[in-house]
């Protein structure tokens, strides 16, 4: 049986006015149950977690955004300035009393020689060269860091090569000159420097040195010869990356001028 119009007209208006009575003596009804109520507040959730992460192209720098540029409108790289630090002695100027006291937190018993060291790999790392990095001939100090000292060092190092590749500068490892010093060296080394300490961080697996005034030039064997970059150009730059890091709070530095490198220790 089909309805008129106007009798479906009056039919629709009397469900209305059925489900105006129902919901007036019945409020409950017209609310939310407790799975749409969740679901609603998983979606506000989501929302409210994607207002509050920062958008890609923006990093903190300094306690502000900064938009990072990377590449020029036409696709080839922008080639970032050097920066550097103002004064080397000022931006790492954490001499051997502070060092000591996170030296004695986060390292190890310090080792009678080298076999100690070797009979003790649960404590320690042992560090050889890497791809970012070249460990020097070793004659007062032994390859062997404490791991979070090892994992300081690649970064330092992961973060020179970013800072190389991004400033346009061909990629050079940088050399680390000392790293753990057993008792024996120790007796050693002031055997020939009244200037070495007795209580070096270096006695303790959590630091390690860089020379700043001489590097290594990563380049293929049967590949083209590369540019020659001055010293004090990656000197600079180390200088930003190792400043990074110090503001930090992941090492304390000081800047040796006698033994020509940043004496580091882990925090």
């Amino acid at each position: 049986m089909r309805l008129t119009k106007n009798q479906f007209l009056k039919a629709f208006a009397a469900t209305i006015v059925l489900l105006a009575v129902v919901r007036a003596f019945f409020p409950s009804i017209a609310k939310p149950s407790n799975k749409e109520k969740k679901s609603e507040n998983q979606v506000q959730d989501i929302s409210n977690d994607v207002q509050s992460q920062p958008r890609a192209s923006l990093q903190p720098i300094d306690g502000k955004l900064k938009k990072l540029k990377f590449f020029k409108p036409d696709g080839s790289p922008v080639k970032n300035r050097i920066i550097s630090v103002p004064n080397y002695s000022k931006a790492f100027p954490d001499l051997n009393d502070v060092q000591l006291e996170v030296a004695n937190k986060y390292g190890v018993k310090p080792v009678t020689d080298r076999k100690e060291a070797e009979r003790r790999k649960t404590e320690l790392v042992y560090v050889a060269s890497s791809p970012y990095y070249y460990v020097d001939k070793l004659n007062n100090s032994i390859p062997y860091l404490v791991p979070r000292a090892a994992v300081l060092l690649n970064d330092i190092g992961r973060n020179f090569f970013d800072s190389l590749q991004i400033k346009g500068i061909p990629l050079h490892k940088f050399i680390v000159t000392s790293v753990l010093r057993s008792e024996a060296d120790v007796k050693k080394l002031r055997g020939h420097n009244g200037n070495a300490s007795e209580n070096s961080c270096h006695r303790f697996g959590t630091t390690f040195d860089i020379a700043y005034n001489r590097y290594k030039t990563v380049q293929a064997p049967d590949g083209p010869t590369r540019r020659q970059v001055r010293n004090d150009t990656l000197k600079w730059v180390m200088s930003e990356v190792l400043n990074d890091l110090r503001l930090n709070e992941r090492c304390y530095i000081k800047y040796e001028v006698k033994q020509g490198c940043f004496h580091i220790t882990v925090r």
